[in-house]
């Protein structure tokens, strides 16, 4: 990802290159980097030897004592330690200042709709660094770094004009959806963030070896291991964000415009053609609208798209809806398609539509088998782990339909019933299903919470 933790980790690295056996005597953090993440998240550095505490520390507490909300900003070791690495990129974090100046607001009207806590909108700082073009190592995508399946099961979509993972304001609501949706499973806050990097079902399965625990620093070491820094990197974000100012921060001028206004299109217009009219910068536009994947707005009369512009003089919007209505500028649209990746464009052997894992294979296996990547086989089977399950079919591409269910699902006259997996979550068996959702599934089987047991059958609503 293009993300703050890009300097960081490089920062990190030179310093463990450098660093002798007598780094934990001086007291310094011993850092070890994680390379076992899931797809969907940042590469946060692992601190094994956190820094120890000083006489600072009570002031440190005091400060995150002050800024506490809704979301428990505890102070430790863990936070105190990615403290210090954000304050050695100070201008990495001035530029990300001067970002929130534009990309805050948005965070904060889409979590107060939502009922989501403001100061979880610092997150984004994690993920991505406010970088709306932002693209993991695997593909997550955006601000809030979502992944191709969870984004569309969060309601953003995807083709070939559109990645609305980059809007920061439709990826914003589905963020606060998630968020909000984990916080009912677990009834606090840290343990939601924590499972936006690393899944639901990680923390479920922390909690149950934590004898059921429900706070974070108690499941801490059950989570996985670029998890544990995600909350303290959290909080680490918090504490800057409102006191930047005492650690010598500036934060810096944005380079596109703060004041802005909207415009409904209902017309396939190109951004450049926008720009001539306005004489506003092609790059301005893009950063304001970083959705459009082709700097086309792809607006129809049904379904019409929102172009944000830098404010401009009255005397502009003639010429603005003079271009915006005038069938030359129009561009003839081509039909969309299911957003892939390249290496199924230009795929010109036939594909089976399933593989049934035999025994000894790995996900891995299978996909460099058909020549597929492993975050789209679990994308499209819906996996929430790297583990090939025995006998279990694959979809081995988007348009292939769901493989039968015949073992772990049965048909009924007005429901189906599922026999939960091993890694399922409520919202994950309501993807698989037409017509399911969360809600329905808790209600007809009268489940007050969230949490499943491996083997457990539940009923799904037929329609």
């Amino acid at each position: 990802m293009k993300r703050l933790f890009t300097l960081i980790i490089c920062f990190l690295s030179l310093q463990i290159v450098k660093a002798s056996s007598s780094l934990i005597s001086s007291g310094q953090p011993s850092v070890q980097l994680s390379n076992s993440i899931r797809p969907d998240t940042i590469i946060v550095p692992v601190i094994n030897q956190p820094a120890p505490l000083t006489y600072q520390s009570g002031i440190f507490k005091r400060r995150l004592d002050s800024i506490r909300k809704d979301v428990p900003l505890d102070y430790n070791e863990y936070v105190q330690s990615y403290i210090d690495i954000y304050m050695h990129n100070r201008d990495e974090m001035g530029h990300v200042l001067g970002l929130t100046k534009y990309y805050f607001p948005i965070y904060e009207k889409a979590f107060h709709d939502a009922g989501i806590p403001d100061e979880i909108k610092y997150l984004s700082i994690v993920e991505s660094k406010l970088d709306p073009y932002a693209v993991s190592r695997v593909g997550a995508t955006g601000p809030w770094q979502f992944m191709f399946t969870t984004a569309k099961l969060y309601g953003l979509n995807m083709d070939d004009y559109v990645d609305d993972r980059r809007d920061p304001i439709q990826a914003s609501y589905a963020a606060a959806a998630y968020l909000k949706d984990a916080y009912e499973e677990f009834g606090d806050w840290l343990l939601a963030i924590a499972s936006y990097n690393c899944g639901k079902s990680n923390v479920e399965h922390a909690i149950e070896k934590a004898g059921g625990a429900n706070d974070f620093w108690s499941i801490r070491q059950y989570l996985p291991a670029e998890t544990r820094g995600y909350v303290p990197a959290f909080i680490a974000v918090a504490y800057l964000m409102n006191y930047y100012n005492r650690h010598n921060i500036i934060p810096q001028a944005c380079n596109f415009s703060l004041k802005t206004d909207t415009v409904l299109v209902n017309k396939y217009v190109a951004l450049s053609t926008v720009s001539q009219v306005l004489n506003i910068d092609v790059k301005e536009l893009s950063i304001l609208n970083p959705a459009y994947k082709r700097q086309i707005i792809n607006g129809t009369t049904k379904i019409p798209r929102r172009l944000v512009i830098p404010q401009i003089d009255k005397e502009k919007y003639g010429a603005l809806y003079d271009a915006l209505n005038n069938t030359n500028n129009a561009i003839a649209p081509a039909a969309p398609q299911v957003m892939y990746a390249s290496y199924h464009e230009n795929k010109t052997e036939e594909l089976p539509a399933y593989h049934k894992v035999k025994r000894g294979e790995t996900l891995g296996d299978i996909a460099d088998t058909y020549g597929v990547e492993v975050q789209d086989l679990k994308a499209w089977n819906h996996l929430h782990s790297n583990k090939a399950v025995v006998g279990q079919r694959l979809r081995l591409s988007e348009t292939a339909s769901e493989p039968k269910e015949s073992a772990s699902a049965v048909n009924h006259h007005n429901y189906i019933t599922y026999k939960v997996k091993t890694g399922d979550t409520l919202s994950g068996i309501a993807s698989k299903f037409e017509g399911a959702s969360v809600e329905k599934i808790r209600s007809i089987n009268g489940l007050k919470k969230d949490r499943l047991q491996p083997g457990m059958t539940i009923k799904i609503n037929r329609s």
